[in-house]
């Protein structure tokens, strides 16, 4: 049976068995969101022995050298040893410079990294609060132009990380973990193609940034945002879209609910196969984006997609 030790704690384990599931069946807490590989909550650090993993390229080779590991993606074939991210060694400090509500239930955080931060317009940042919770969130904000990291919170749930942000104020420390590339970002080279975003709930956030960031950058395409939520109170950013659809005409904003999507999407028609979309959402929301898409006539190899899993 192989032998798994965390700090003073040292275990048998079944051989063959999930890094992440032995490690919180023991009590170590280890934070997690999707157990895909892509959120990147659950990075471990391997002192002794070497797990067995099933997703390598998950992680930069600099990463790796270094001994991190994703826990959702290992198996424990042998003896091991690993330490636990610790946010306050292995985070970046950050500092809450506003905390509104957009929406009612949607909580707009903007941070700002003390140590600084480059990143690209839609890749995830792990956030960690003060009760040393994790979760993934997509960032908002436009490099070069937001003097801060912005994220949007969907709080209509309880949460062990929502739950205590509701209650963020400025000035509030936050640690921040690991940045992910993601699956959605704004490439120069489309600057004169059909540029389509579909996004329901706080899906939208990582493609308001993709929009701003487009039109930043000279986007000269027509650019077709569609924002599915629940209701009318749920399109958060409605005030924001519609002063950028004024003042760029190439911009086209629908902001739908469940009722009125079937014909929205029905309307749907590619006048460019050159037509690239990006899609953000809920599993269910981005399969009938993309199963539209389809239908619509855009490749399948110009659908970028990025889920949102939901978790307590």
């Amino acid at each position: 049976m192989p032998e798994l030790r965390v700090g003073d704690q040292q275990w048998s384990v079944a051989p063959g068995c999930n890094l992440l599931d032995a490690l919180n069946a023991a009590g170590c807490g280890v934070p997690y969101s999707c157990r895909a590989g892509s959120c990147h909550a659950c990075l471990v650090r391997c002192l002794e022995g070497e797990p067995a993993d099933e997703h390598p390229e998950a992680l930069k080779a600099e990463q790796r050298e270094r001994g991190w590991r994703l826990a959702c993606q290992c198996r424990v074939d042998a003896d091991l040893r690993v330490a636990l991210f610790d946010p306050r060694q292995d985070g970046q400090p950050a500092r809450v410079v506003a905390a509104d509500w957009l929406g009612g239930e949607v909580l707009r955080l903007r941070v700002q990294a003390l140590n600084g931060l480059r990143y690209q317009a839609g890749q995830h940042l792990v956030l960690w609060n003060a009760e040393g919770v994790a979760r993934p969130y997509s960032l908002a904000s436009v490099p070069g132009e937001d003097p801060w990291l912005e994220f949007h919170i969907d709080c209509r749930q309880p949460g062990a990380f929502c739950t205590p942000a509701r209650q963020l104020t400025v000035g509030a420390e936050l640690r921040l973990g690991e940045l992910r590339a993601g699956a959605l970002q704004y490439d120069p080279e489309w600057q004169d193609r059909p540029l389509w975003l579909l996004a329901a709930g706080t899906g939208l956030a990582p493609l308001w940034g993709i929009l701003r960031e487009a039109l930043r950058q000279g986007h000269r395409g027509p650019i077709r945002l569609l924002h599915l939520a629940r209701d009318s109170v749920g399109h958060y950013l409605a005030d924001e879209l519609g002063e950028w659809a004024a003042r760029y005409p190439q911009v086209q904003v629908e902001l739908v609910t469940p009722a009125e999507l079937p014909a929205a999407l029905a309307a749907l028609r590619v006048q460019s196969r050159q037509t690239v979309a990006l899609v953000c959402g809920a599993p269910g929301s981005v399969e009938e984006f993309s199963r539209r898409l389809f239908l619509a006539g855009v490749p399948r190899n110009q659908v970028y997609s990025d889920l949102f899993v939901g978790h307590a």
